[in-house]
């Protein structure tokens, strides 16, 4: 690929963007998104992909605007920029979006297509599509009410001005600011603990989180699915055993809750 530079280790792909001069959305790199995205679609392996953007002021700029037209090649670009966002949705892995420069218009709806989302103090983010005379097109506006409510939305939308992290995490857009300097131990220790798991508990709890900001009780009932299917496993019951041999529901969970769950991995490695 020319403009996506791919790395994989222990279960986490690392995804560079590079789509000089200012990491536009072009056709060229929607379908490079959308060509890899879709060939991790039986990858049991891959339990976490990062975006990330090798431009040292954008993450992504936006769509590219010479497609934002009537022709039928520009409807067409426009509407695989749309099924990018989609395939960055129905991912079975995590997909997270480490943003440390500029997410605008379609940058910032591919930001709020991913799972997670942690910003910099040199990220910003903003739907500013209204001053080209049109809405958004990839789902900006939908989640920005979802995310943030009628009357902020609103706003958001209307100005299109600029948010940083820390305001981007307050309104939901992002899942936390993280200044740089943090940043890499941070995501060390959280995609390391996630790209532990399997990708089928990845896929449980989306399916249950999806389904449940529909639909209180269908979320439940599908949570509640899940449980009485685990409860017969019996991986299941060997970590239930290891557990509680190592302190669970014992005075330790009070204080050592992590060493436990240490002390249960080491056993049911052996």
């Amino acid at each position: 690929m020319e403009k996506l530079s791919i790395t994989s280790h222990n279960g986490i792909a690392t995804v560079t963007i590079n789509n000089p001069p200012v990491n536009v959305l072009t056709i060229d790199l929607i379908n490079e998104i959308n060509e890899f995205v879709l060939s991790l679609k039986d990858n049991r392996d891959t339990k976490v992909v990062v975006f990330k953007s090798l431009h040292e002021s954008f993450f992504l700029a936006h769509l590219d605007l010479n497609v934002i037209n009537g022709t039928q090649g520009g409807q067409a670009a426009s509407i695989e920029f749309n099924h990018m966002i989609e395939n960055i949705k129905a991912m079975k892995q995590v997909s997270v979006a480490v943003v440390d420069g500029v997410a605008r218009g379609g940058g910032d709806e591919f930001v709020m297509a991913c799972d997670l989302a942690y910003g910099t103090e040199n990220a910003a983010f903003a739907q500013p599509e209204i001053h080209v005379n049109i809405p958004t097109g990839g789902q900006g506006a939908v989640q920005y009410a979802r995310k943030m409510g009628k009357s902020k939305a609103l706003q958001a939308l209307l100005l299109g001005n600029d948010f940083t992290a820390k305001e981007a995490e307050n309104l939901n857009i992002i899942t936390k600011f993280i200044p740089k300097a943090e940043l890499d131990t941070f995501l060390n220790m959280t995609l390391g603990v996630i790209s532990g798991l399997e990708v089928r508990d990845i896929m449980m709890y989306k399916e249950i989180i999806d389904t449940s900001i529909k639909d209180e009780r269908a979320g439940a009932e599908i949570e509640l699915r899940y449980f009485l299917e685990r409860a017969k496993e019996q991986k299941t019951a060997s970590i239930i055993a290891a557990f509680l041999k190592y302190g669970g529901q014992t005075e330790r969970e009070a204080k050592d809750m992590p060493g436990i769950f240490a002390d249960t991995t080491t056993e049911l490695s052996k």
